[in-house]
Order: structure tokens, then sequence, then C-alpha cells
């Protein structure tokens, strides 16, 4: 790995989306994912950390650039991670490691989702209130000026109204499931690849 590399995957943890993509127990192991899936061609999407019980679990979505990933892609990430964490040692006691798509619900965690996503409706909700609300719904409409755009009816206006949100100030922020909307933007997706 370059200097170049090792600087970049450091500054991964203080980034504003770091959090997003690695909420809580995970954050720490972002550095450490990131390089091992992208090793193998793919993106990491988001890394979580839950339990049942005293069993715990990390749950790691990725996808390729197309926005796919297959079983096959699963079971390489799950080989690569595990051998990375059996070195590393990040986990204390026993855990699971679980690997998926992102799926119709997708967390958007990174600045080009919603440049991805554009068009497609979406849930958001705010670490903390402002104005008395933590909670949006409306379509995406990109990132712009280091703010995540979404078009939110509010009240008192006829047509939707873009407002813009710091990554910093977002708790999550998941596409509401839409299987032919979703479908349609991917093929879009593969087309603007080509």
């Amino acid at each position: 790995m370059t200097h170049s590399q090792d600087d970049q995957i450091e500054r991964l943890n203080d980034a504003p989306n770091a959090h997003l993509m690695a909420p809580g127990a995970a954050r720490p192991l972002l550095s450490l994912l990131v390089p091992v899936i992208a090793d193998l061609g793919f993106h990491l999407v988001r890394a979580r950390m839950t339990s049942e019980g005293e069993q715990m679990i990390l749950q790691i979505m990725a996808e390729n650039d197309a926005g796919t990933i297959a079983i096959e892609d699963c079971e390489a990430i799950s080989h690569a991670v595990s051998a990375m964490l059996d070195v590393e040692d990040p986990i204390s006691g026993n855990y699971t490691l679980e690997i998926s798509s992102p799926g119709m619900g997708r967390p958007l965690t990174r600045p080009h989702d919603f440049e991805r996503w554009a068009g497609l409706e979406a849930k958001l909700e705010l670490q903390r209130s402002v104005d008395g609300r933590r909670r949006f719904r409306g379509r995406v409409d990109g990132f712009e000026a280091g703010e995540a755009r979404l078009q939110v009816a509010l009240e008192g206006f006829e047509t939707p109204q873009v407002l813009g949100f710091a990554l910093a100030d977002i708790a999550e922020v998941r596409l509401v499931p839409d299987d032919a909307a979703l479908r349609q933007s991917l093929k879009a997706g593969k087309t603007r690849k080509k």
C-alpha cells in the first residue's frame, strides 16, 4: 500500500460520512474494512455491529461499480474480511460476519450515493431535530456544496422544496423500496458506465 493510500484510509475515520458508513461500534473497523473490500473490486456501503444476546454480529453491505453484488462475491468478501479480522483481532469475543447487498431499501452513506439515486424517494433522519423536526421524506436531489439534497413537501408551499443536509448532521438515509424505480435506475447506471 502506498503512502497516499495509507493517508486516504486514515482520513476515512474523520470523513463527514464515516458515521453513516460505520455507525457506533463499527466505526473503528472502517479503515480496516475499506481496503480489504476495495482490493476485491467492491465498495463498502455500510458496516454495522449489532448483537443478539452476547453474540456480536458484524453486518457488511457492499457493492460493485454497477451497484450490485453476487452471492459468490459475498463469499469472497467474507473470506477476505475474516482473514483480516483474524490477524488484526479488533473485535473482542465471538462474532458472526454477515455480508449482503444494500438491497432495495438501501442506505445512502456516501456523497455519490445521492447523485446515483437522484429521483428516488428516501427517508432521512437527522441526529438532532431542526425546528422541531428530525425526519424527512422526499425525492433524492443529488449532492451539492457538501450537502445531501432532498425535495420535501413542506407546509405553506405548493411544490416540494429542496433542502440541503450536511452529512455530519444525518443519522440515517434510506431509499424507500420501489422495485420499478430501482430497476430503472440500475439500468440507467449500467448505460452510463459504458
